[in-house]
């Protein structure tokens, strides 16, 4: 493939602005930790959920959404638009408790909320493991996706690609490592939006290009079963070619288990990870809320479309491509149907999704390493002072050169992903419960997050089960081991739990530590019909506007009606939960 003067010319002042702004926020960055790694606290909700949604948004994505479109036709997105449900919860259970904790990481949560050697032991654990081990990974597998796609879009070797790729990652380090996590926000604002933009272009062009014939040409050339917006549930098998095809043992996986017990990043039960951070970097508890149900509604409505558009149109354009390969399909209709200058202006699209995703890790994962490892167990008297900065840009710099390591020694996208949901499954409830429930403690934690490993192992290599029936045996056996060990250890401290009630004030079962004379009725009636008015009105303007688009009119009335109806329903659940106030202790 080769690029004109004005391509490179793009590219260019792209990498530009990038470097500019993280000159620009060098100074402010680098007064304390808080400054670096949460941008002083003082995020609007429009700023920290664009960020959140430019994360999500990594060079893979268009490609992964383009395969199973392909495959499976729109409903194979079931496999991540079931995400949502646990997303919603975060946002009416546990934004507003992140931001009133006022730690700088998820992981120094785990010494407000437990206490003792087991508590220091679990977050030192978990700033390396996450911080440093899982990081890496997603971040290996975020630059396999990039170099494919650029193996295919200029005709390179493997090696070559990974050239490019530590190219653009010393770029993104450099500008993360200057300007910290507020940097990293305002860039993510200008990298989502060019992002955006190519795909749409994208979409346009190869819609309404004379090979597809636009709408109509492209409805008229696709099998029935492309358009199925929902699976079916059925026990036959699934294969290329036909609607997502699911059992029932699936079925209840994705629905009703998975959004609530098992770890993913930037989808964590509770909260957690990036997605924390930014609920965390908010300026109050209001825009740490509103971020978070406009990254929800962001991610699964407006982002989505321009994707599956290309993917169904790669059904036609590309017929022979087989199954595995079909994801390179987005890619051979950017190198068949853009333009000079049109090129240049989709690669920095993929370069913007794949920067601002590793930018957000690098920054994410020093944060534990320097936070919750180095200045917690090395130099303890200095935290969150401006001393430890430095070590955060140096750290942000040795992640970006180990992840380079690591992105040689992987060979499967899939199966680090693979890896990482399975080996989750089972922790979410503790993370949920342990704001809800007083009885959870730091060796719930411990159990929930070592069980999952030995239950992964013993169910794939000895007892040979495949998915949904691994998922089952792991989420089973993990959640029945940290239930025992719960009551046969003993409840953290009162001095502790006390701490972290006042501090945080959750709803739930907290009732020996709250005041005897308040009356305030539990707002968790009203926040579980927010949560499901939430998620119904997402799932109505996503399928609202499908229906729009493929000229399904009548359909797209009805999800229109659905969706304004659970607007309404929620705007009322809302003020009587009293989301947003943050006096009133609340009782059970």
């Amino acid at each position: 493939m080769h690029l004109e003067t004005v391509d490179w010319a793009i590219i260019l002042i792209y990498f530009i602005i990038s470097l500019s702004i993280g000159l620009y926020f060098r100074k402010q960055a680098g007064s304390n930790l808080t400054s670096f790694f949460l941008g002083g606290r003082s995020f609007g909700w429009f700023l920290a959920g664009t960020s959140m949604v430019a994360t999500t948004f990594a060079a893979d994505t268009p490609l992964a959404v383009t395969e199973l479109v392909s495959n499976h036709g729109i409903s194979g997105n079931w496999l991540w638009w079931n995400f949502l449900i646990g997303g919603m919860l975060t946002t009416f259970f546990f934004a507003k408790y992140w931001r009133r904790a006022e730690v700088l990481t998820e992981v120094e949560l785990i010494e407000l909320r437990y206490g003792g050697k087991p508590a220091a032991f679990l977050r030192g654990f978990k700033a390396i493991y996450l911080g440093l081990f899982m990081n890496c990974l997603i971040i290996g597998w975020v630059n396999l996706a990039l170099a494919s796609l650029l193996e295919v879009f200029f005709g390179l070797s493997s090696n070559e690609a990974l050239v490019y790729v530590a190219l653009a990652m010393i770029i993104t380090a450099a500008y993360s490592a200057l300007s910290g996590l507020l940097g990293v926000a305002v860039t993510d604002v200008i990298q989502f939006f060019i992002a955006m933009a190519g795909c749409i272009i994208l979409a346009i062009l190869v819609v309404n290009s004379d090979k597809v014939g636009g709408i109509t040409g492209l409805k008229s050339s696709l099998p029935d079963w492309s358009l199925d917006f929902f699976p079916t549930i059925s026990s036959g098998s699934n294969n290329a070619g036909t609607a997502l095809s699911i059992s029932l043992g699936a079925f209840l996986a994705y629905t009703s288990v998975q959004w609530w017990a098992s770890w993913y990043p930037g989808a964590e039960p509770g909260g957690g990870g990036y997605v924390a951070q930014r609920m965390m970097s908010a300026k109050d508890e209001k825009n740490s809320i509103y971020a978070t149900l406009y990254f929800q509604i962001a991610h699964y409505c407006i982002r989505p479309w321009p994707w599956i558009l290309v993917g169904l149109s790669c059904i036609v354009l590309y017929p022979d491509l087989g199954p595995e390969s079909k994801r390179l399909g987005y890619v051979m209709a950017m190198k068949d149907f853009l333009p000079s200058g049109l090129k240049g202006l989709l690669l920095v699209a993929f370069l913007a999704a794949y920067m601002s995703t590793i930018s957000t890790q690098l920054n994410w994962g020093s944060s534990y390493l320097v936070n919750d490892f180095v200045g917690r167990f090395v130099k303890t008297n200095s935290s969150n002072d401006n001393s430890l900065v430095p070590i955060a840009r140096l750290t942000t710099i040795i992640l970006m050169v180990l992840s380079l390591l690591v992105t040689t020694m992987i060979n499967s996208i899939s199966g680090v992903w693979s890896f990482i949901i399975e080996c989750g499954a089972g922790l979410g409830l503790v993370l949920i419960l342990r704001w809800y429930w007083w009885r959870i403690n730091a060796w719930s934690e411990i159990t929930a997050t070592a069980v999952p490993f030995i239950a992964y192992a013993t169910g794939n290599f000895l007892l040979d089960l495949e998915f949904p029936n691994s998922f089952f045996f792991t989420v089973g056996a993990t959640t029945a081991s940290w239930i025992i060990i719960t009551f046969i250890t003993p409840p953290e401290s009162d001095d502790t739990l006390n701490k972290f009630y006042k501090k945080v004030r959750p709803d739930g079962s907290w009732k020996k530590f709250r005041d005897p004379n308040n009356r305030t009725k539990s707002k968790l009636p009203a926040l579980f019909i927010s949560w499901i008015s939430a998620v119904t009105l997402t799932y109505s303007v996503l399928f609202f506007v499908g229906k729009i688009i493929f000229q399904f009119y009548s359909e797209a009335i009805l999800y229109g009606i659905t969706g304004i109806l659970s607007l309404v329903i929620l705007n009322i659940a809302m003020k009587r939960s009293s989301l947003f106030d943050q006096t009133n202790e609340p009782n059970l």
